[in-house]
């Protein structure tokens, strides 16, 4: 027999005002709920909206949004949650996803065999960047990213490769009120980061950052580009005052290959 958890102040309703609304019966349609409240793959909400658009309690809300976060249906990050892994896995990008990570894996493991350093596959997600795909050895551990994490677009190489092949506007609007800095080496203005996405351009694509994200850690990365802009990047990651200019070029002709067997290339 199966036993409902109710809530201490209601049992089975939600009070609105003057009204009394029944919550749903069971877990599964209250996780419907929360999920149906994320209209977009890019959407960002906070708990006070989702608790809002689904007219659940706050403290059922909360509890959750953890138990979808630990299952990775969704992602929580310092401006709110977002779908995760599982969620997108479901929907169209994620068969996108799936052939881009099948057209880049071999690429990236030589990318490592080659360098000996991590190598990340990502795509743009907001304004964000979701992990796709890490390799690596034992420097992988101190490098914090995971397979289906997000990250920052504005200060890291994968996202600033990717950014740069963006329309100004759009790049703008994408990242609204997202350029956080996360360390003294965040491009944290507007202004800084257009020029920075300038020069990636002037460089046919090569995007580099030192200790912008994360401490001691230092990124080179390139776009994988298809007709409508960017599909993805590929990085390489080492220590800080790693020389990552030399395996720039690798990391270059990796995308190429990558949007070759994707039926990418011009």
């Amino acid at each position: 027999m199966t036993t409902l958890a109710v809530e201490p102040q209601h049992v089975g309703e939600h009070r609105i005002g003057a009204q009394v609304r029944e919550l749903p019966p069971s877990m599964v349609e209250r996780m419907t709920l929360i999920l149906d409240a994320f209209t977009g793959s890019d959407a960002r909400l906070t708990l006070e909206q989702v608790a809002r658009a689904t007219r659940l309690p706050r403290s059922t809300t909360h509890r959750i949004l953890d138990q979808l976060v630990r299952l990775q249906w969704l992602d929580h990050a310092a401006g709110g949650y977002a779908l995760g892994p599982r969620a997108l896995g479901l929907g169209g990008r994620g068969e996108d996803h799936l052939e881009l990570r099948g057209a880049a894996s071999d690429l990236l493991h030589e990318l490592h065999v080659r360098t000996g350093m991590v190598v990340h596959l990502a795509v743009l997600d907001g304004d964000h960047i979701r992990y796709l795909d890490k390799i690596g050895g034992r420097f992988a551990t101190t490098v914090p990213s995971r397979v289906g994490g997000i990250a920052p677009a504005h200060c890291t190489a994968l996202g600033k490769a990717m950014l740069a092949w963006l329309p100004a506007e759009q790049v703008e609007t994408q990242l609204t009120h997202a350029l956080g800095r996360r360390t003294p080496r965040t491009i944290a203005d507007t202004q800084g980061l257009h020029h920075e996405l300038r020069r990636i351009r002037e460089r046919r694509g090569l995007a580099f950052e030192r200790e912008e994200c994360f401490p001691a850690i230092a990124c080179v990365a390139a776009a994988v580009i298809g007709t409508r802009g960017p599909v993805g990047a590929i990085s390489l990651v080492g220590e800080a005052r790693t020389p990552l200019e030399k395996a720039a070029p690798l990391v270059v002709d990796a995308t190429r290959r990558v949007a070759g067997r994707l039926g990418l290339a011009s």
